[in-house]
C-alpha cells in the first residue's frame, strides 16, 4: 500500500486532498517536524531534503508535493487535464511549485514567526508584494473560468487549494477581498467531502502544538547556523 508521509501543513494537504479524491487506498505516516522527525534517518531516504510530503508507492519514492499530484495523475488517469492542455496544465503546476508555495511559505515566516527582536520590514513587504502579486495573477487567470485549466476540476486547482485556503493567515483577515475569483474556487473545493477528510487527517495523529525553543530549533535551523 502506498505510504504518505504528511503532516498538516499546505502541501502535504494538498497531496491528501488528491488521495481521497482518487480513492486510492493509502497508509499516512506521520513525520512531526516540530519534533525533528524530518531529520530521522529513516525519513531521509525517503526525503533528503527532510520535508514533506513524500509518498512511498511500492518502492517509488516521490518527493515535493507538485511531483506528487503529477505522478499519482499520470499513474491513475485521474483529475488529469485533458493531452490539448498539457503544456498549460504544466505552466500554472510549476507556477504554484515555484511562486505561490515558496512565497506563501516566506510570507507566513515574516509575518508570524520571524525573531520580533530583529527588524524584518524588506523581507516583509518583499514576501507580502509578491504573494499579492502571485493571487492577483491568478485572480485574473480564473477571470471567467470555473478551474485552472480546461473544464474541469484537476490537481492544478488542488495545489492551489493547498496554499489559497491559507490567504488570511499569509496576508491578513480581509485579504481574500483582494481576489474573489480564488476565493470562489478555494470555497467549492473546501466545500467538497474529500477536502474535509484531507484537512481531518491531521487530528487522527497526536502532533506537537507548541511553537516553543525546541519546534523553533527543528523548523528554523537557520537561527542558529550562520552560513555567511
Amino acid at each position: 500500500m502506498l505510504k504518505f508521509y504528511f503532516n498538516g501543513s499546505p502541501n502535504p494537504t494538498k497531496v491528501a486532498l488528491y488521495l481521497e479524491e482518487s480513492g486510492l487506498p493509502y497508509e499516512p505516516v506521520k513525520i512531526d517536524t516540530r519534533k525533528g522527525e524530518q531529520f530521522t534517518p529513516e525519513f531521509l531516504k525517503i526525503n533528503p531534503n527532510a520535508k514533506v510530503p513524500a509518498i512511498d508507492d511500492g518502492g517509488t519514492i516521490v518527493f515535493d508535493s507538485n511531483a506528487i499530484l503529477l505522478y499519482l495523475a499520470e499513474k491513475t488517469g485521474k483529475f488529469l487535464p485533458a493531452a490539448n492542455v498539457r503544456g498549460e496544465m504544466l505552466s500554472w503546476l510549476m507556477f504554484v511549485a515555484t511562486g505561490v508555495g515558496p512565497y506563501s511559505g516566506q510570507a507566513v515566516h515574516f509575518k508570524h514567526f520571524a525573531p520580533k527582536d530583529q527588524n524584518h520590514d524588506y523581507a516583509h513587504n518583499r514576501y507580502q508584494y509578491e504573494t499579492d502579486r502571485h493571487y492577483k495573477i491568478l485572480d485574473g487567470h480564473l477571470e471567467g473560468r470555473r478551474y485552472m485549466v480546461g473544464d474541469s476540476y484537476s490537481i492544478v486547482d488542488m495545489a492551489l487549494w493547498g496554499w489559497a485556503r491559507m490567504v488570511p493567515f499569509k496576508l491578513g483577515d480581509d485579504a481574500f477581498a483582494r481576489y474573489p475569483n480564488v476565493k470562489r474556487l478555494v470555497d467549492e473545493i473546501s466545500a467538497r467531502p474529500a477536502a474535509a477528510r484531507a484537512i481531518a487527517l491531521k487530528d487522527k495523529f497526536t502532533f506537537k502544538a507548541e511553537m516553543d525553543d525546541e519546534a523553533r530549533a527543528n523548523m528554523f535551523r537557520h537561527m542558529t547556523t550562520k552560513v555567511a
